[in-house]
This record gives C-alpha cells, structure tokens and sequence, in this order.
C-alpha cells in the first residue's frame, strides 16, 4: 500500500523513531503527529522528521479520513484507551510494547477488534526490527535445527535513569518488568515454537539496584511451556556503561538437530555490527550476518490493512502475549508479597 497515510499518537517513548521509520521505509506517509505536551523524545522525533506537521488536538487526526493508521507510544497505562479511541474513529493501530498494562484493558481490546474489525498491532521490536530474526524464522521453517524444543530469550537495557520520566519508575504506569520487556520474549517463545499459547509456570521479579525508586523493578524471570516446548526468560536494567549500546541482547533456539544463536546488537569483542547468528547442526558450524535480511513486519502489516489479512502478526498472538507477560507479573508479585 505504497502512500498509505499514518499518524504517530504519543512521543512519550523513543521506539516511535523505528516505528514511524519501519512505515515510511515500506511506503507509507507520516501524515502528522500528535503528543499531549512536550515530552523528552520530541525533539529527537522533529530532527528524524522533520517534514510532518504536528495536528492541534487528537481530534484533528481520529476525524481525518484520509489516515488510515496510527502508532501509538504514549505512556503505556494509557495505550489501551488510545488504541480504542483510534480503531472506534475508523483506523488501524499498531502500538508500543507493552500494548496494554492490565487484563481488563486486554478484554476491552479484544472487545473493541471484533466490534470494529479494526487491526492491533503490537510492534515487537525485538523481533520485528531486528533482521537477524527474519533469518532465524527462515531456518527453522525450512527445517534447519529439527523441531524447536526450548528458547532461551535474554532481555538486558540500560537504564539511563536521568532522562527517564517519573511515570518510567512506577510499576503502575509502565506495567512492571515483566509486562514491558519479557513481551518481547514470549511472542518469540510462540513464534519460534509454533505455538497459540503457554503456561507460565514460574515468575520472579526484584528491585536489586534503583532503591531510590522503590516502586521499579529492574530484574526479572520467567519460566513458560508449551506442550513439549519450554523456555526461560531474563530480563534486567543492569547494561554497563561500557557496552557500545543499549543492551546485549540474545536469543538461543534449540532444535533437536541443532542450534541458532542470535547476537541481535553487539557481538560482544567480537564481530563489528550487529544482527550475528550462529547455526549449529549436522551440516554447518557458522556465522551469518544478517544485516541486510529485512525487516518484513512493516511491509506486511501494510498488506494486513489492504487485504484485512494476519500476516504480520496473528492478532489473536498479540493478544495473548499481552495476557502471558501480565500473568506472569501477577505471578511474580504475588509471590514477592
């Protein structure tokens, strides 16, 4: 859908800058933006784009025909309102994790689909914008490591808690660890293993180095299966400074002939780049660079709005990867209490 029109709602996390890029890469027009207030990343979002015109209200945008979707990265207590707002006004959304911080929000969510037919999308970053994933889902398609029996996903950012907004430290506004960042490696677990759903089976979470910010977690575990598949989590705050950026990031897949590896944004001194994977099995002990592999979430989700297809993302995934990463962070306080 080459000029397709979209609007950015919201400049409260950085992640609008790949996700406006992602859309304008794979055809798309930033029409205009909106944000309530001044927030930190606006003037990072003015310098990448600064052609797009800012509306005078929420109103201008929702009331505009011609906008067919919105990226949403306001406050992530407030996503889901948005997003219902935005898909009863006629378009469709794709969202910042976490895409929705509570159960009841997941449930209006789901309401608010079938009653408009609207699409959600939530932007997985860390699968869909990294193109070392689009070479991994490639090879276990075709078979390249046997059946995929575990994943390993590790989750660490660095937390630059001077440019962070009050809201980032208060588990009631950003979600909590567990519903923020480990979003990102469930809906890999799902997708590498083929899998519709999971059990969470087990869930921690900790505040071990921010106790001027006692409402924070900055390290968190889970543990999930899926039929004959299991996986196990680490998410944390705790990047060093001398890591070139934000967070070394990793996925490990086990098949039962073989292994991928997947060094997403540094391999650490080792290879320059980023986007190195590792393939182990009875043929191959490699490295390839993915760099230039692609990112087809954006491109796809274009398709997804002409066509009113899923192939981006299933909808009813996003939905319960919401669900998954909430109950484990209902898990975790729980037994932390």
């Amino acid at each position: 859908m080459a000029g397709l029109r979209f609007a950015a709602l919201g400049m409260d996390h950085r992640h609008i800058y790949g996700m406006s890029q992602g859309m304008i890469d794979a055809g798309a027009q930033l029409a205009a933006w909106w944000t309530e207030g001044n927030p930190q990343p606006v003037s990072g979002f003015l310098k990448r784009f600064p052609d797009a015109p800012r509306a005078e209200s929420l109103d201008e945008i929702l009331n505009d025909d011609s906008i067919a979707l919105v990226l949403i990265a306001c406050r992530p207590d407030q996503r889901a309102d948005l997003a219902i707002r935005a898909m009863r006004a006629g378009k469709d959304v794709m969202v910042d994790k976490p895409g929705c911080i509570s159960l009841d929000e997941v449930r209006h969510l789901r309401e608010t689909v079938e009653e408009t037919g609207r699409i959600w999308s939530v932007n997985f970053s860390e699968r869909f914008e990294v193109p070392a994933v689009t070479v991994a889902t490639r090879l276990v398609r075709e078979g390249a490591i046997g059946k995929v029996v575990h994943t390993t996903g590790l989750g660490p950012h660095r937390l630059n808690a001077a440019s962070r907004p009050d809201w980032f430290f208060d588990a009631a506004t950003y979600g909590g660890i567990l519903t923020d960042i480990a979003s990102h490696q469930i809906e890999q677990f799902l997708h590498f293993t083929g899998s519709e759903d999971a059990e969470i089976t087990m869930a921690t979470i900790a505040n071990h180095a921010n106790p001027r910010h006692p409402k924070f977690e900055d390290f968190g575990t889970i543990a999930l299966r899926s039929g004959a598949a299991q996986g196990f989590i680490r998410v944390d705050w705790y990047t060093a400074d001398a890591l070139p950026n934000w967070g070394d990031g990793r996925l490990f897949i086990t098949g039962t002939e073989g292994t991928i590896e997947l060094r997403k944004y540094v391999d650490v001194d080792g290879r320059p780049g980023d986007n190195h994977l590792f393939l182990v099995n009875r043929d191959q002990c490699t490295h390839i660079d993915c760099a230039q592999a692609g990112m087809p979430y954006f491109s796809d989700l274009l398709n997804d709005i002409r066509d009113r297809t899923e192939t981006a993302c299933p909808q009813s995934r996003s939905f319960r990867v919401c669900e998954l990463a909430i109950e484990a962070q209902e898990m975790a306080r729980a037994s932390r209490s």
